[in-house]
């Protein structure tokens, strides 16, 4: 699948180095040194998927996602940050700045190719329709549409969708979503299915979550 990437890095040599993988890959590549310039490309093509760098000149790669996410033009748009900081904090505000994924420089090209890849899976299933979920972002998608869920909504079908068919009880719900010290009724499962599915319902996937008389709920894929 061809599709447009937008490189957004300071150095040339990566822009050249990466853009050459890319493009030998089968995609269209253009590139930008800066943030502002970024913006101007993305306005004239909007890209399929965007490769940030963290470090731009002026205004940061980090800044840069998160008024993309603010805008509702470029807020489901595909994006990766790169980056030579190399901690886990890092990697957590790029993360909750609105990145898909986070590569750490110096990164081969399979990887970034996979990488890519794995992204864009997310946001074009093989089925347009199906429901996905990406715990990094918390966000969970029925083909373009994201569905909003509460905190406690999104552990739930977060635990399911890991499991899918296999059969939950009550009671191993609650240790799995809530945790093993948490001590609540069973009850309170019946509840937070019933508002999760209350939420999925509009797109019509309320019957992913199934309903297993005598046992429990399990997740059913389409």
């Amino acid at each position: 699948m061809l599709i447009k990437v937008l490189l957004i890095d300071e150095d040339s040599t990566v822009q050249q180095v990466l853009g050459h993988n890319l493009r030998q890959a089968g995609h269209a590549v253009r590139s930008a040194g800066d943030a502002e310039s970024a913006l101007v490309r993305i306005d004239e093509m909007l890209p399929d998927l965007v490769l940030a760098e963290w470090d731009l000149p002026g205004q940061s790669g980090l800044s840069l996602i998160r008024r993309l996410r603010a805008r509702p033009r470029t807020a489901d748009l595909p994006l990766i940050m790169l980056s030579r900081r190399t901690t886990e904090q890092d990697a957590v505000l790029a993360l909750e700045a609105g990145a898909d994924d986070y590569l750490i420089k110096p990164v081969g090209p399979r990887e970034t190719l996979a990488r890519i890849n794995a992204v864009l899976r997310r946001y074009h299933p093989a089925n347009p329709g199906a429901l996905r979920i990406d715990p990094g972002t918390q966000r969970v998608m029925a083909g373009s549409r994201q569905i909003v869920l509460g905190r406690v909504e999104f552990r739930l079908l977060d635990f399911l969708m890991q499991h899918p068919r296999r059969v939950h009880t009550r009671s191993q719900l609650l240790d799995g979503v809530w945790g093993v010290d948490a001590y609540l009724d069973e009850r309170t499962v019946d509840a937070h299915v019933g508002r999760l599915r209350h939420a999925l319902q509009p797109c019509g996937l309320h019957g992913h979550i199934e309903t297993v008389r005598g046992s429990g709920y399990r997740f059913v894929p389409a």
